[in-house]
């Protein structure tokens, strides 16, 4: 049976990479132009799995994905980690001197504004997605417009590329994570991965204490975020990753985190794509 994932952007995103590189090459994709849709795709059980993209290493994490996850009770799977290339396209035999207007993800823009520094003409426009452009300038021919996206979106929609790797720090990579509604469970000895929600008394101290209970369990954190909860102003959930050598180090720090902490949330449990 052919999975149905569902992405954020369309054919030629890099969510649509990553969906390639989790699962291979036969899936059916759902394409969704925006996370809340992602999640609602799954919801109402029209795609089997979803990749979301939740922190990149320049811009940080991506706090509302936070949020949709355990609003929606919804589990981490997998992850996975790509190396962010952005090119600039344009409609075939245009040249950059033609360029009037960039269209791309606001994230695109921000991690290659140094690049139109040189460009004071052009003007910046932030559109939903990066290949939603690339396609866009394809079907209705749009002379003056070039779009900031993969190079697979060039290759999809007939595009020239003018520019490469024109993002302003070449080491730039995102995390995306792979959600489902039900958990999937994989045996213990192959999960060394961890990502948690709990939220701590408002006492000196309290978050320190869940921290050492974790350092004491032999888990290694590898990200902290914080979020307001909108229901009690100025109290705060921590969303944390945690990666451990043994299962029984982690099994230990569950039963001390679910007493010592307030709606201790485990989000998923799977194997670190960074090993």
């Amino acid at each position: 049976m052919t999975l149905k994932i569902a992405i954020q952007g369309i054919r030629g995103s890099n969510h649509h990479q990553v969906a390639l590189d989790y699962f291979g090459n036969d899936i059916e994709l759902a394409e969704c132009l925006s996370f809340d849709a992602l999640v609602q795709q799954l919801l109402e059980a029209k795609a089997d799995q979803g990749v979301m993209a939740i922190e990149n290493s320049i811009a940080g994490s991506i706090i509302p994905n936070y949020a949709l996850l355990y609003q929606n009770a919804l589990h981490i799977v997998g992850e996975h980690y790509l190396n962010i290339h952005h090119h600039l396209m344009v409609l075939k035999g245009r040249q950059l001197s033609d360029i009037r207007e960039v269209s791309s993800h606001p994230m695109a823009l921000l991690q290659c504004k140094e690049y139109f520094k040189n460009f004071p003409n052009i003007r910046l426009v932030e559109d939903v997605d990066t290949a939603e452009t690339a396609k866009r300038i394809k079907e209705q021919g749009l002379g003056h417009v070039a779009a900031i996206a993969p190079k697979v979106a060039a290759e999809l929609y007939g595009l020239d590329i003018v520019a490469d790797n024109i993002q302003t720090i070449k080491n730039n990579a995102t995390r995306f994570i792979i959600v489902r509604t039900k958990n999937k469970v994989l045996p213990r000895k192959e999960i060394n991965k961890a990502s948690l929600r709990f939220i701590t008394d408002h006492k000196r101290g309290s978050l320190a204490t869940v921290l050492n209970v974790m350092s004491d369990c032999n888990l290694n954190l590898t990200k902290i975020q914080s979020l307001p909860i909108m229901e009690t102003p100025w109290k705060y959930a921590f969303f944390v990753d945690v990666t451990f050598d043994a299962y029984h180090d982690f099994d230990k720090a569950k039963k001390l985190l679910d007493i010592m902490s307030e709606n201790f949330t485990i989000l998923g449990e799977y194997k670190n794509a960074m090993r």
